[in-house]
C-alpha cells in the first residue's frame, strides 16, 4: 500500500511529456526552417545541414541550446529565440519523421529568400552621404557606411525608414603590419587597404511578401556584391534577414542612430 501512495505521489508531482504535433511541426517549418532547411528537411545550400531523419532529441537539444545562447550561430540564435518549447517539440518530430535525403539533394524550396531586388547603386560615391565607419577585429575589416537621401532624410526625422531607402557598404580588409595586426590611422579606425566586397540593404514596396513571416524584415531585401559589382553567387538572404529581424523597432538597421546624424 505504502508503494503504491508512493508511486501516486511520484507520478503526482513529475510532469508527463507533451506528445509531439507532427502536423504542428510541419507547419512551423513551412514558415520558419524550409527557407533554409527545405519544407522535407533537404537543405538549400550545401553549408546548410540536412535534417530529415534526424534524431528529435538532437534536434529539440539544438534548438533550446540555440535559443539559450549557449551554442553560438547568430543565424539560428535569431530563429531559436522565437520558437517556444511546444514548437521546438513539433519540428524535431517533424523532421525525425521524415525518410533521409539522398545523397546530394538539395532543396529548391523558398527560393525567393535566396534572390534579392537589390541592385547595385551605381554613382552612390556622388549622391549617397557617407555616414558611419566599423572597424571588425575578428575579420581584420574596415568598413564604410553610406545611405541615399531617402534614408537620410526619414533618420532625421525620426520617422521609420521608407521605401526607397538604401544602405549601402563598402567592405576592405585592413592594412597589416609587420606582426599581422591592423594598422590604426589617426581617425581611430584600420587603414583601408584591399577592396574586398559591397554589402547593401534595401526596401522596396512588396519586397518581404514572400519572405517566411519569421524571417521577414518589412519590405527590406539584402545583397552581397563583389568588387566588380555583380551579385556574389550563392548569398541567400536568410542570415542578414534573421540578425535584423529583432531589430523592428529601429527600422531593422543597426546604424539608424548614426544614419540620424549624418552631417
Amino acid at each position: 500500500m505504502k508503494k503504491a501512495l508512493v508511486l501516486f505521489f511520484v507520478l503526482s508531482i513529475v510532469p508527463i511529456a507533451q506528445a509531439a504535433d507532427i502536423e504542428a511541426g510541419k507547419a512551423k517549418v513551412a514558415t520558419v526552417c524550409a527557407a533554409c532547411h527545405g519544407a522535407t528537411g533537404v537543405s538549400v545550400s550545401d553549408t546548410i545541414p540536412n535534417l530529415a531523419a534526424q534524431r528529435t532529441g538532437y534536434i529539440e537539444a539544438q534548438l533550446k541550446a540555440l535559443k539559450e545562447g549557449t551554442r553560438k550561430n547568430p543565424l539560428m540564435n535569431a530563429i531559436a529565440a522565437q520558437l517556444s518549447a511546444e514548437d521546438m517539440t513539433n519540428v524535431a518530430a517533424y523532421f525525425a519523421s521524415l525518410p533521409g535525403a539522398a545523397t546530394g539533394a538539395k532543396s529548391a524550396f523558398l527560393p525567393n529568400v535566396a534572390k534579392t531586388s537589390v541592385t547595385f547603386p551605381e554613382g552612390y560615391k556622388n549622391t549617397f552621404t557617407k555616414y558611419h565607419t566599423i572597424n571588425f577585429p575578428a575579420t581584420k575589416q574596415v568598413r564604410y557606411y553610406y545611405a541615399n537621401k531617402t534614408a537620410v532624410t526619414a533618420a532625421k526625422a525620426g520617422k521609420p525608414l521608407p521605401d526607397g531607402a538604401v544602405l549601402f557598404a563598402e567592405v576592405y580588409a585592413a592594412k597589416l603590419d609587420a606582426d599581422g595586426k591592423p594598422v590604426m590611422g589617426g581617425d581611430g579606425f584600420y587603414v583601408a587597404d584591399k577592396l574586398m566586397f559591397y554589402t547593401s540593404m534595401a526596401s522596396g514596396a512588396g519586397w518581404g511578401k514572400d519572405i517566411p513571416e519569421m524571417l521577414r524584415n518589412g519590405d527590406w531585401n539584402y545583397a552581397v556584391f563583389t568588387t566588380d559589382k555583380q551579385h556574389k553567387p550563392g548569398v541567400n538572404q536568410a542570415e542578414c534577414l534573421a540578425c535584423h529581424k529583432p531589430l523592428d523597432n529601429t527600422s531593422y538597421t543597426f546604424t539608424l542612430k548614426q544614419l540620424a546624424e549624418a552631417k
